[in-house]
């Protein structure tokens, strides 16, 4: 066996030990949900604000707006805790309650859903043949992606709120393309035609910052 093959064994194992531990910790927290445990609720928000907000920032595009819907997500993972039930990572769920409270709410001021705020999305969308490997960046990518978080954030806010939002999910919050599928509750195709064509809209931008 040599050295490569080795160390990939490793990394294998080391993936499937680290799946196996965020299974558990879901159905943990779905068992707590179910028992409503004392405590479990600030642990969770504890551990899972900065990532939440971050997100409701990006996707509502206001502060104000954003800071009304996190307290209003936790209070529906309060109530409506005993639907998890574990299956997904607990993150999944938790932006997906997100993202249906700002659709509610764009319905109710313009009558249409997150999606059909852009005009044509959907349709251009599902047309787009475009395979992404589910891996997503390539590591030296990964490093570029990071290397000026202030630029890419000024960047994000220029695209449109679904192209933005799949950028966020898969690199920010490092979701993979199937949980994304389920948050969005698109297509996988449509998930990867979105990052594909999120990425494509960025680049220039970040050339124009100078973060390219």
């Amino acid at each position: 066996m040599t050295i490569g093959s080795i160390s990939s064994t490793f990394t294998r194992r080391a993936a499937i030990a680290a799946d196996e531990q965020a299974r558990q910790e879901s159905l943990a927290i779905a068992q707590g949900l179910k028992k409503r445990e004392g405590g479990l609720l600030d642990e969770l928000i504890v551990k899972y604000q900065h990532r939440l907000m971050r997100y409701l920032l990006y996707l509502a595009g206001n502060r104000e707006l954003a800071e009304d819907l996190f307290q209003e997500v936790w209070m529906r993972v309060l109530v409506r805790g005993a639907q998890y039930n574990g299956q997904s990572r607990f993150e999944t769920w938790l932006f997906s309650i997100a993202r249906n409270l700002l659709i509610d709410f764009r319905r109710k001021r313009t009558m249409s859903s997150l999606d059909e705020l852009i005009d044509g999305a959907g349709d251009d969308d599902r047309a787009m043949p475009i395979e992404i490997a589910a891996g997503g960046l390539t590591p030296f990518d990964r490093c570029l992606w990071l290397e000026d978080r202030e630029r890419i954030a000024a960047a994000l806010m220029e695209l449109d709120a679904l192209h933005r939002e799949v950028l966020v999910l898969r690199f920010h919050e490092e979701l993979s393309l199937e949980e994304i599928a389920r948050v969005t509750q698109a297509h996988l195709s449509t998930v990867k035609s979105r990052l594909y064509r999120g990425m494509a809209m960025i680049k220039p931008k970040l050339e124009a910052r100078g973060a390219a």
